[in-house]
Order: structure tokens, then sequence, then C-alpha cells
């Protein structure tokens, strides 16, 4: 495949930033457009939403492209699938059915750091940085780090990237905004955030290709050795990729179909995870769609935001409920600070100060389907079923620990590691449990689930499926073992 690590290629125009629009008609990403912010804006700000708060002091964790300079300034970085470690590039590679007239638009989105710095003004007339400031309304402002939405839409047909890698520049222009507020000013400055994406397409076979879409980081950092905040000013943050188009499908990377797997574990992909993105379609075999979302987080095929959720918290993985309970315990003097750390903040402890008993209600739960587990298979993996595969059977299954076969209503006293256990597993060290079913990992690793002796839920916890899990060389057995399966 032609390597599309360079500055070479066609140049393309890319649609100029803006703000993420609501919908565009005949978009083809507007079906992903409410995870896609989900994405955008995952970790922005944290409960409880104040400056103050620890773990807001220490941002943007995923999808950060930095100058090439400062990333490397003490060597290169290592790949990985997702993007919770810094880098300066990001890759997607995937497989697509395509037509040969078809024409492949991606769209590459990110935010742009947006320094905010409150500033007093003196009896001389010059300004002078602060912390915080009040304006004639009352309403207080406090220095902080925001981030703007930026999109860049480019397109090429397909004949075309066969003919060669494509570039084009997707770079987010500097600005100065500034507010007046009676006592002072807020400004808010950007930096040049310097980026193109490159684009190359290789024919694996009639109909089918490969596509590859690379995102640098194309600034030059000031100093490599400066502090991560400083060097956010140049990166892009959330970094992801949509791709769609016309004349073309995508094969999903988690679940191809059985002809196309050895071809799919042949895409490389660096610190983005692409998954099919909108409602699962209807091909024959279910594992292609119409749009790709490669982000910067694993998330599974076809991702969907809650309907019952009203709106973001910046935690995709959010339980609504609990954090809409927990924001509205917040003290007048808590939420007045997280008002004037960030407008996004302030329109959270809106959403929450006003919103409806119908609408919290329906946070509580919801029930997707009512038919059976047994009459739906497709709602679970096959290796979650009885019989799902002839060689694994969860409640048959025996592992030997210490020469002992341990299975299903086996009796052991509990060890878990002193390092790398969950910190909830350590209260339970020398406590006994019963085994209630051997799991072999899709890793190739094995778990056993296990039920508490002394716990009063266990029951409950059992016919919920709900268990404590825990590897071999964690157990010790007591008494003979399970029967082994025959």
């Amino acid at each position: 495949m032609a390597d599309t690590g360079g500055e070479g290629g066609t140049a393309c125009a890319a649609a100029p930033g803006r703000d993420i629009p609501a919908g565009l008609s005949g978009d083809p990403f507007t079906q992903v457009g409410a995870v896609a912010d989900a994405v955008l804006y995952e970790g922005y700000l944290l409960y409880p939403y104040r400056r103050s708060s620890a773990k807001n002091r220490v941002r943007w964790q995923f999808g950060v492209l930095l100058p090439r300079t400062w990333v490397e300034a003490d060597g290169p970085v290592a790949e990985g699938i997702s993007g919770s470690a810094d880098s300066w590039y990001q890759r997607t590679e995937c497989l697509v059915r395509a037509a040969p007239d078809a024409v492949l638009r991606v769209r590459v989105r990110y935010l742009q750091l947006q320094r905010k710095q409150v500033e007093a003004s003196g009896e001389d007339g010059q300004y002078r940085p602060v912390e915080s400031l009040r304006g004639d309304d009352g309403t207080a402002q406090l220095s902080f780090d925001e981030a703007v939405p930026y999109e860049a839409d480019l397109a090429w047909p397909l004949a075309e990237l066969l003919r060669g890698p494509c570039t084009a520049e997707v770079s987010a222009p500097p600005a100065v905004d500034t507010e007046e507020l009676g006592a002072g000013r807020v400004v808010r400055r950007r930096e040049h955030v310097r980026a193109h994406t490159t684009v190359a397409a290789e024919k694996l076979a009639d109909g089918l290709y490969r596509l590859c879409v690379r995102t640098e980081n194309a600034g030059e950092a000031p100093d490599v050795r400066a502090p991560r905040a400083e060097a956010l000013r140049q990166a892009l943050l959330a970094a992801h990729t949509l791709l769609g188009g016309e004349g073309l499908e995508f094969v999903s990377q988690t679940d191809p179909p059985a002809a196309l797997r050895d071809r799919a574990r042949g895409c490389r992909n660096a610190f983005t995870f692409p998954v099919l993105g909108g409602p699962a379609g209807e091909s024959a075999d279910g594992a292609t769609g119409p749009v790709l979302l490669s982000a910067p987080i694993i998330l599974p095929d076809h991702p969907q935001v809650a309907p019952e959720s009203p709106g973001d918290l910046h935690d995709a993985a959010e339980i609504d409920e609990i954090l809409t309970l927990r924001t509205m315990l917040l003290t007048d003097e808590e939420k007045a600070e997280a008002r004037a750390t960030d407008p996004r903040a302030a329109r959270i402890l809106d959403r929450v100060d006003t919103m409806p008993p119908e609408v919290f209600a329906n946070l509580h739960g919801a029930i997707r389907s009512l038919a059976p587990a047994a009459e739906a298979p497709e709602a679970r993996p096959a290796w979650w079923q009885e019989g799902g595969d002839a060689g694994l059977s969860p409640t048959t299954d025996t592992v030997a620990v210490n020469g002992v076969p341990l299975g299903t209503g086996s009796r052991v006293r509990l060890n878990p590691r002193l390092r790398g256990a969950d910190a909830q597993d350590m209260f339970l060290v020398g406590r006994t449990a019963e085994v209630a079913a051997v799991f072999h990992d899709v890793d190739g690793s094995v778990h056993l689930a296990v039920t508490v002796d002394d716990d009063p839920a266990a029951e409950l916890h059992g016919w919920y499926g709900r268990f404590h899990y825990f590897r071999p060389d964690e157990l010790e057995p007591l008494g003979g073992g399970a029967e082994p399966r025959p």
C-alpha cells in the first residue's frame, strides 16, 4: 500500500473550520452526530465542573495530537489502538466495498484550545491578568482553558485515491476575542494549529479496497521541553475522523465477515479505533455500514447515545441519573464557581436545575426489549450462550488449580493478587466462595465467576448473573473440586 506518511500527494481544499452544525441536508454524517459530539467532548470538564476540582486540573486525555518535535523529545511514541497517549498523528485503516465511481468523504474534527484570561483594568488604563473578576451584573469569571470545535470536510473520487495519496490541510487559524466586563475584560486566545490529512486507497479485489487516513500535527514546538499545558496550545484535542460517501460501504473491523477476517486483521490503526456508525444495516453479512467513525476511544459498532439522555455531561460512560442527582446537590457557592469556570458547565447546571420531573424519571432505567433472552440470541455474543460454541460451556467447563479441577459448585478461598487487583477485590482476601462458572476470555485467558459465601445478596446476584471474577491463580481449592466435563 502507498505510504501516507510523507508530505507528498494531491492537494485538496478543505472546507473552512466552523462550529459543529446541528445537521446538514444530505449530510451522511448526521446520523452519527450525537455520538461524534460525545467523543469530541469526552472528558472536556468533569463533575463537579469547577476549576478548583483536582480532576479538572489535568485535562485533554484522548485524541491529543501535539507537535512531533515535542512528542518525540525523548524518543518515538509506541503505537496503540486508542488515543489515550499523546501522539503527533493518527492512522485509520479500514476495508470498504465500493463502486468504481465512488466518492469518499472525510470529515476531520477536533477541539482547538482556547485560553480564557481574565484581566482587570487599572487606573493607568492598562490591563493586568487576574484569576477572577466580577462584571457589573455581579457575574463572576475565572481564568480557565476552554476549547472550540473545528472541522474540515474533504472529498476525493476513489479513482483519484487509487492513483496516489491525496493530502489536504486541516489547520485551525489563530484568533483573539475580547469581552468587556466593566471592571476589566475577558480575552480568549487561540493559537494556530497546523495539521494535514493524507488519504490513500489500495485495491484488494474486485469491489474491495483498503483505505488509509492519516492526520498529522504539522506544527513545530517553540520549546520541546515546555510543559504539556503550553504544548497543548498547538494541539488537536479529541481528534477523530468520519468516513462516508456515495457508492461505498464499510466493513466492520471488530466483527468482519468470515471471508474478510484476515484482511481486516491486516489493517493497522494507530491511536484510533474505527467502528461502523449509525444504525445497524441490512447487509447480507451484517458487518457493513455506510459510515465509519474512527475515534480515540474504544467503542462498539453502531454506538448510540441513549434516547433518554437529555444532554451531554462530558463523560460518555456516564450514568446520567447519578451525575444529575449529584449535580443537583452542589451548594450555591459550588454552582457559582462552576458557572464562572466554563459556559458549558453553566449550561449543564441550567439543564439540571430546570429538568422536568418526567425527564428525570426517564433516567432511572429503560427496557429495550421484552423478548426473553432465549428468543433473542443475537442480543448476546456467542461465547455467552450455552451451546453457542461447541467447545465452550461455562457451567460445565473446569480448570485445574494445584491439580484440582475447579468448576461450577467448587469451593474455593479467595487470594486476590496484591498488585494489579481491583481495589474492591482486596476486601475479599481470605473469604470463601463458590464457583458459578468458568469463562474463557477472547484473549485466551480464563476467569472464574464466584459468589462469596457470607454475602447476604449472593443468591440475588447469582439470579442476576452478577459475580466476582478471579484468575485461577487467585483461588485456593477447598475440597475435591468439580468433576471434569466428559
